[in-house]
């Protein structure tokens, strides 16, 4: 760590001497060790060494940046100087600064020694698990890594802070497969700090499997109806990375685009929903003790019972906005459990779908969508009854909120957060052709 603090004291001083009236740098250094599976098989094993650096300097208030993947004091030297420049070419923005953190720490987390053959050995048992109980079930890659790293955050304003810390990763994609039968692919991510881990149980890894041999039976929907879709665990990342982005966060907020414009402190979602942003929580595998803009991490409500009480911004988006910054700059989100089991909330359901995969692009800015359900099911008098080829589902994310008819006490907690099944109501299921149904 003292060779990392070392480069960074010295990028400052190259940035000062270049002509920097504020400056900040991050350095950092890491390690992965890697193996995959391809098709079933073990196709790689590598360690990969990594450095970097990244500087900031004011100048006139202009700003400039710069990154490199050496911390060679000679290429550190010129990069500052090229820093420098880029400030000086910028436009004057009042609102770029940097960190004025008042209280400096050193931050450990995690496993800072990888335990390789107790991590293979696991990876194995997992792929040798997979065949036995789900025959049917491919795994198209599997990426299963130890990552461990450090991380200096220094500025002009006296700030120091630092970092170190190690997991295990596992990526999973898989499909299923039953002679000329086939599913499209699915995925799942999970994070631990036992190489000895049962990957299995990890990541609703068996319900996953399940389903996808369930969806070889798949088959088109004909018709259209306004309903309730249930998304996944796995599908209520791209609900949150709606709301803490398109509603929430920087630019939504500097454009005035976001239809929660000055609505800290209102309703924006049913009672029953809550978000908060959770890096130093215990289920969050080394989370986020250093934010994006050099500031000690903090766990923060978004929404909390359905009333808005943090924007997620920056420090810049902040500045440029007058509103208050972020505790953290984390995506480690929990959207608060609730108290029903999923059975029993789809059991309230007349016509719904189960979402577990969905593909679509960016939401307008007012939060009207429109995608793909993948890998999903159609619900029927309060039962999942069969599953679906590709359907249109559509509707509107602010709308939704208002209208979450159940938060199930299951969730998914993978070492980046915890997310549990969202019931929404509002959202319009749409098969290949037929009038829409009642």
């Amino acid at each position: 760590m003292e060779k990392l603090k070392e480069t960074a004291r010295f990028a400052l001083e190259k940035l000062k001497e270049a002509g920097a009236d504020k400056a900040q740098v991050g350095v950092t250094e890491g390690l992965v060790e890697e193996f995959n599976v391809d098709a079933g098989e073990f196709s790689l094993i590598r360690s990969v060494f990594s450095s970097s650096i990244g500087m900031k300097a004011i100048k006139d208030q202009k700003k400039g940046t710069i990154a490199l993947n050496s911390l060679d004091p000679a290429d550190v030297a010129e990069a500052a100087a090229d820093c420098v420049r880029a400030a000086e070419s910028g436009a004057v923005d009042p609102a770029v600064t940097i960190s004025s953190e008042k209280q400096n720490a050193d931050f450990t987390d995690g496993v800072l020694t990888c335990e390789k053959d107790a991590f293979f050995d696991s990876v194995i048992r997992f792929t040798e698990d997979v065949k036995r109980e789900f025959p049917k079930i491919m795994l198209e890659q599997v990426i299963a890594e130890y990552s461990c790293g450090k991380h200096v955050v220094a500025n002009t304003n006296g700030v120091l802070l630092t970092e170190k810390d190690g997991s295990y990763n596992i990526s999973v994609m898989y499909s299923a497969h039953d002679g000329e039968k086939t599913t499209s692919f699915n995925y799942f991510d999970v994070e631990t700090l036992d190489p000895h881990a049962d990957l299995m149980d990890l990541g609703m890894a068996r319900t996953q499997f399940a389903r996808a041999e369930a969806e070889l039976e798949a088959a088109p929907f004909n018709g259209k109806f306004l309903g309730t879709a249930v998304f996944s665990p796995i599908c209520m990342g791209d609900v949150v990375g709606v709301i803490t982005g398109s509603f929430c966060g920087d630019y939504a907020l500097i454009e005035g685009t976001t239809p929660w414009k000055n609505s800290l402190g209102k309703q924006v979602a049913s009672e029953c929903f809550s978000l908060s942003v959770i890096p130093q929580d215990d289920r969050v595998i080394c989370g986020e003790k250093i934010t994006a803009d050099g500031y000690r991490s903090e766990n923060y409500n978004v929404i909390k019972n359905g009333v808005l009480e943090s924007y997620c911004l920056t420090e810049y988006g902040a500045n440029r906005t007058g509103l208050t910054r972020s505790k953290s700059t984390s995506g480690c989100v929990e959207v608060t459990p609730g108290d029903k089991p999923l059975e029993e909330m789809i059991a309230g359901i007349e016509k719904g779908i189960l979402v577990c995969r969905f593909s679509g692009g960016e939401p307008a800015s007012n939060g009207d969508f429109s995608g793909v359900a993948k890998n999903s099911f159609l619900i029927e008098n309060g039962k999942i009854t069969r599953p679906l080829t590709e359907t249109m589902i559509s509707g509107n994310f602010a709308e939704m909120l208002r209208r979450v008819e159940g938060v199930s006490a299951e969730a998914l907690i993978d070492g980046s957060g915890v997310m549990p099944y969202v019931a929404f109501g509002g959202v319009t299921v749409s098969g290949k052709a037929g009038e829409t149904e009642e």
